[in-house]
């Protein structure tokens, strides 16, 4: 029954099939629901390396708002961090034995995001073969991150700010409301006065997500975490001894000394590809490839790679 379903799920389980089970439904979402499971796995064991003061005043700031329950908005460029600021306000709670749950906005398509957030009936529309709980259930008395938020239609942003007035929802094809205690986070990478000027998003509901905004910045403007974030990078792939690869100085300056328009994200793929290119224990300043030499001189990051490899090509 479904509110079997909503007990399971609040023991932690992620996703649940009526018998006999729709295979073709099961495909469709079981990449999606692994995802939440393996969030499940990692958001407790979530940090911030920093050794900036500012990323440090951040974190202390971060601890503060954890024992609140209240909206929290986060913005900053692509690639900073945000959804790490968001598992840190959840993993401080006291909400963080509970469910987090985090849904890109941007990705899923405008006529599913209403029934993956809220849920639906069975038959409320073609190929609704059972009921779905929704998201916005699943993370009861846990926390929810609407990631990339100014993404969501206007035409859902109405039923958002119900959701967070009344603290109720309604699936699609019910009339039932549902009462629900979960705290909203939201991530944004955009100017959202801007957005609300452009009529693109609600003043009424930026003003219910904005109680407490948070912002991360670029990668460059803090180069004192670039050593910290870089040696908790290399700490997920040990060598055969069970040591992480450390970086060489002349790497570390290679490191700090760049622009990194891709901030975070961009840092992982340099370390990632280090790792791969550095025969020894540790990381030289010639294994750092950054991604614009790859697209730049693609030539030479793949003779680079064949020395590196000792593989020949042709």
């Amino acid at each position: 029954s479904e509110a079997f379903g909503i007990k399971v799920k609040r023991n932690g389980a992620i996703k649940y099939f009526y018998m006999p089970v729709n295979f073709s439904e099961s495909s469709h979402v079981n990449s999606f629901y692994l995802n939440l499971f393996l969030e499940q796995l990692l958001v407790k064991h979530v940090n911030l390396p920093c050794d900036d003061p500012e990323t440090a005043d951040l974190v202390d700031l971060l601890c503060k708002l954890a024992g609140s329950n209240a909206s929290v908005l986060i913005n900053g460029p692509t690639g900073t961090g945000k959804e790490v600021v968001a598992k840190i306000l959840h993993a401080k709670s006291a909400r963080k034995d509970e469910a987090f749950i985090a849904v890109n906005c941007a990705a899923i398509p405008e006529n599913m995001l209403e029934s993956m957030l809220f849920g639906h009936e069975k038959g409320a529309f073609t190929g609704a073969l059972q009921s779905n709980v929704g998201l916005f259930r699943a993370a009861h008395s846990g926390t929810i991150l609407l990631d990339e938020i100014s993404e969501m239609p206007l035409t859902l942003q109405s039923k958002l700010l119900r959701v967070l007035q009344e603290k109720v929802v309604t699936p699609v094809g019910s009339t039932k409301e549902i009462e629900i205690d979960i705290r909203v986070l939201a991530t944004t990478n955009r100017n959202m006065l801007q957005e609300i000027q452009a009529n693109k998003f609600r003043e009424d509901l930026f003003y219910r997500l904005n109680v407490f905004p948070v912002s991360t910045c670029a990668l460059k403007s803090r180069p004192l975490d670039i050593p910290a974030i870089a040696a908790h990078l290399l700490t997920r792939n040990v060598t055969e001894n069970g040591t992480p690869k450390v970086l060489s100085t002349e790497a570390l300056n290679k490191l700090v000394q760049h622009e990194w328009p891709g901030n975070v994200r961009e840092l992982d793929n340099v370390i990632q590809r280090a790792e791969i290119l550095s025969c020894a224990d540790k990381i030289g300043h010639t294994d750092i490839v950054f991604d614009n030499e790859l697209t730049l001189r693609p030539r030479n990051t793949i003779e680079a790679l064949n020395s590196k490899l000792d593989v020949k090509v042709g």
